[in-house]
């Protein structure tokens, strides 16, 4: 259903996709659907919140073991994640549809952001425990909030070239790192 789900929204955009829709391309009744969701809003968050574990997913493929140098290695992990949301289509679909005000769920990544930033935080606070075991948990927790907050305002407001921007959230947060 979750697949179903997903094409539905590469294809014609989450304004369009229905409970009744999806049943049908998974071939599936439509109470089925229902019993497992219960509403449109619980298919929507189920399916960011896996589409977000198989990015996150690539991003630690990134991280992990990742450059010798934090800096760079923090760099490399941002331009991925601006770069792949532009070419992984689900993402592509939503932020397309955000920037034309029309999607739902653009709520995930804003108001309801739980599911991306919890997850997105979490990723990013155990990779930069590990390289700066000395730092404080406090800084560690703002740096990862800082990372993960301005490359999500980044996605859907882009500022300028993500090599650009990779450049610069990674030296700002470089900067909160050296500077405790």
């Amino acid at each position: 259903m979750l697949d179903a789900a997903r094409e539905l929204t590469c294809d014609a955009g989450w304004d369009q996709v229905s409970l009744a829709a999806v049943a049908a391309r998974a071939d599936v009744s439509r109470p089925s659907v229902y019993k497992e969701f219960g509403n449109r809003a619980g298919l929507g968050r189920a399916l960011v919140i896996r589409e977000t574990q198989e990015f996150l997913a690539g991003v630690a493929d990134v991280l992990y073991p990742g450059l010798p140098d934090t800096r760079a290695s923090l760099r490399t992990a941002i331009l991925h994640v601006l770069t792949q949301a532009e070419e992984h289509p689900f993402i592509r679909a939503v932020l397309a549809a955000a920037r034309e005000g029309s999607d739902n769920l653009l709520l995930y990544l804003t108001a309801r952001a739980d599911p991306i930033l919890d997850s997105s935080q979490a990723l990013l606070r155990d990779w930069l425990g590990g390289r700066h075991p000395e730092q404080e948990e406090e800084t560690i927790r703002l740096a990862a909030d800082v990372t993960v907050r301005m490359t999500i305002s980044h996605l859907i407001l882009p500022a300028s070239p993500p090599q650009h921007t990779a450049d610069r959230l990674a030296a700002a947060v470089s900067k909160l790192l050296d500077a405790t």
